[in-house]
């Protein structure tokens, strides 16, 4: 059974979270490095150009890369300490197996007898079980090479359909929503379109702490004369800026899009022309928004109507414009519906496919794009394929190898499988890149899942909480350890290069899955000699789909700064031409396999879709015994589950632990005061933890980062519902209430304890 030492003091004593920070020699202004790494941030799915500078196989700092077009030097403060991460105290370099008889509760063992132990029951457990006994877990952080590799050995070689991904907790609703109305997932302008809008809408997305360089196009908008318009629950730094704050109630978007698009309806401030060439569906979205008046709206939202009767009148007389969301309208039971409604008041101005018009989904992870195109989600193939078409399927097969029926089928979203580990049907699991420990809701019955495994590895550079309940931990790579290609927030491929080798026994994670696949003696397809020659069968393999990367070379990537996909490798006559990519979507005469000439949309017919977006309540409402709805998200220095960022010492110091955010009305009732312990529950738990009493919040919202584990965590309160769609969880809202504590937890200042 997978469960971690009882006691967690000797396991952060041995394990960490330790801080680092800058040694002198790596201050030293006149330490010359060996040589400057032209790569990217390892962090947000901006993945800002940086040169790595290197000394004796050591990451010692950075120089700004001007050259990089998207961010031209300047970067973030996780972008400026990343370096800290390399080099650390708590990295793994070696592999570990579980052992009871030590107080850390794990003990060294060598890296093939540690292959072998793998290899050895995984091969117990499918053959007493079946081969759908084994589950996968990957990361939307790694490159798209190593997102290939894992939905291959999951499907070729461990025979399974469960395999998923983190990136489900990231862009899966704006994907949906992408989907149904463009018939592509991917965002529509580059974002040098967005300074040459005249006005900036942007939803559910904290700009200036999750993509701070997007912020740097916005603010250019703005010194050229543009509004901008940002609704979120919270006054977030960007919306202090705005010239148009929508105070929406958490889980209400959608009544929002739908209220603006029935006034741009009754104002005529809709472009008829382009909806009637471009466009189906206008009619029955019309009908359906008809009752949605500004008084309703207000009602339902919580914004005054005035605002949102000026909202609609700038968006609707506007006459170029830029449409931006992110989790905070994505992270919902009705994700996909929020998105859809996004973007039918974008499709109802006719303003998208050409310059300074635009509309796109912020993305999450590092490669949050790229991750999900090439088969780690668990109904897609590379490409885009959709594992349940026949022909997409026999697409794939030929590439790999394989017989088409002897692929499996879909599997299910990464919580289902926590769902299907509870009830029995998943007996054993690796992961890679993933920390649902912290990162997914309701973490007590992750906690509970995990335990119920007969095995578990994880492959990872540090031992995260999830690992903590693995059975054989593998030493994995971080980003400047490899090479290959990830796909950033415009849908641009860039190139990741090697900067130092892996220290001790840490493997690149692409070598560790085809050792795995050799020591089960299942080695056909996995023996691949670089990422390179990954990512040539990669570009076969994605040839003809959607997501079309057959025209791309790391060449190519390197003499353009990158390469939009789709780049094609042949013409539409089947002739071989040079592509250069595809910054803008949409043009009114451009080309792609699906509509054949018929139009600059991915359906049959060329044309874009409306689609009826009906308003549901969030799945959880407040009532009397839990009147607050919470909500949660990132602050700038963190990311993620933390795994990385709370090891960085510069990091930690900005924000060293998570507070519950509060309105000061709130904090009046409660006789609470900035800085006093405050214990926030919801029906899943509970967490004590300092306030911040700040005028920024809605009254009835409270407001918990997400980054930290344990007593810590957000995620002990937040629900386990899902969209029925994406399947993505609703982190943004559920019932909440909040008391002042006695004083500090029990815990306070040793459970996690930042050592230096």
């Amino acid at each position: 059974m997978s469960n971690p030492p009882s006691n967690l003091l000797p396991i952060l004593d041995r394990f960490g979270p330790h801080l680092n920070r800058a040694s002198p020699v790596r201050l030293a202004t006149d330490t010359e490095p060996d040589r400057l790494v032209k790569t990217h941030c390892c962090f947000c799915g901006q993945q800002c150009g940086i040169q790595l500078k290197v000394k004796d196989n050591v990451v010692t700092g950075f120089e700004p890369w001007y050259d990089f077009p998207f961010n031209r030097g300047m970067l973030c403060p996780k972008g400026v300490k990343r370096y800290l991460q390399g080099a650390h105290p708590d990295r793994l370099l070696t592999a570990f197996k579980r052992d009871t008889t030590v107080p850390e509760g794990f003990s060294p063992m060598g890296y093939q007898e540690a292959i072998g132990r793998v290899a050895s029951e995984i091969t117990r457990i499918q053959k007493t079980y079946g081969n759908s006994a084994m589950g996968v877990l990957s990361g939307a952080s790694l490159t798209v090479e190593k997102a290939y590799l894992m939905g291959k050995f999951a499907r070729v070689c461990l025979k399974t359909p469960y395999i998923d991904y983190n990136g489900r907790l990231c862009m899966v609703s704006a994907g949906a929503g992408n989907k149904k109305a463009f018939g592509i997932d991917r965002a529509a302008n580059p974002w040098s379109d967005i300074p040459k809008a005249e006005l900036i809408w942007i939803s559910g997305a904290n700009v200036a702490e999750c993509a701070p360089i997007t912020t740097e196009y916005v603010w250019q908008a703005r010194d050229n004369g543009a509004r901008i318009i940002v609704v979120d629950p919270r006054i977030t730094p960007l919306a202090r800026t705005c010239d148009l704050f929508l105070p929406v109630k958490p889980g209400r978007d959608i009544a929002l899009f739908n209220g603006v698009l029935h006034l741009m309806i009754e104002k005529g401030w809709i472009d008829r022309t382009f909806i009637d060439a471009f466009t189906v569906g206008f009619d029955k979205v019309a009908e359906h928004v008809h009752d949605w008046t500004p008084a309703k709206t207000a009602d339902v939202t919580g914004i005054p109507e005035r605002l949102i009767r000026q909202a609609a009148e700038w968006w609707g007389t506007a006459k170029t414009s830029f449409l931006m969301h992110a989790r905070g309208i994505e992270h919902h039971s009705h994700g996909v519906q929020n998105v859809l409604g996004a973007i039918n008041i974008v499709l109802a101005s006719g303003r998208i496919g050409r310059e300074g018009c635009g509309y796109g989904t912020i993305t999450g992870q590092a490669n949050g794009q790229g991750g999900r195109e090439h088969g780690q989600k668990c109904d897609q193939l590379p490409g885009w394929r959709d594992i349940s078409n026949p022909e997409h399927r026999a697409h794939i097969a030929k590439v790999w190898g394989i017989a088409e029926p002897d692929m499996p089928g879909p599997g299910v979203d990464c919580y289902e499988m926590f769902r299907k580990i509870d009830a029995g049907e998943i007996k054993g699991l690796i992961s890679l890149c993933f920390n649902p420990m912290v990162s997914l809701p309701d973490n007590a019955f992750i906690a509970r899942a995990l335990g119920k495994l007969e095995f578990y590895v994880a492959i990872d550079f540090f031992m995260n909480e999830t690992a903590r309940h693995a059975d054989i931990v593998l030493p994995g790579s971080l980003q400047e350890e490899d090479e290959g290609v990830v796909t950033q927030i415009e849908g641009k491929v860039i190139k990741i290069n090697k900067a130092v080798e892996c220290p001790g026994d840490a493997k690149q994670d692409w070598r560790i899955v085809q050792d795995i696949a050799a020591a089960l003696e299942r080695p056909t397809g996995f023996t691949f000699d670089s990422p390179r020659a990954i990512f040539d069968e990669l570009r076969t393999a994605s040839k003809g789909g959607v997501a079309d990367y057959s025209g791309i070379t790391y060449e190519k990537i390197e003499r353009q700064y990158g390469v939009c996909w789709p780049c094609y490798s042949e013409s539409p006559d089947g002739k071989p031409i040079d592509h250069s990519g595809t910054p803008r979507l949409f043009e009114p005469n451009s080309w792609n396999p699906v509509a054949k000439g018929a139009g600059p949309y991915y359906f049959p017919d060329g044309k874009a879709r409306f689609n009826v977006a009906p308003f549901t309540p969030p799945a959880e409402v407040t009532d009397a015994e839990y009147p607050l709805m919470l909500t949660t998200g990132r602050v700038v220095s963190q990311f993620l589950s933390g795994t990385q960022t709370r090891r960085i010492g510069p990091l930690v110091d900005q924000y060293p632990e998570p507070r519950i955010e509060m309105h000061p009305r709130l904090a009046e009732t409660m006789g609470i005061t900035d800085g006093d312990w405050v214990t926030a529950e919801s029906r899943r738990g509970d967490c004590t933890l300092k306030a911040m009493v700040v005028t920024t919040i809605r009254p009835d919202t409270i407001f918990i980062p997400y980054h930290w584990p344990g007593r810590k965590s957000a995620n002990q309160l937040t629900i386990s519902a899902q969209d029925p769609i994406s399947k993505i969880p609703e982190y943004k809202v559920c019932a909440a209430r909040v008391r002042k504590a006695d004083g500090p937890p029990e815990w306070a200042g040793r459970l996690e304890p930042q050592q230096g």
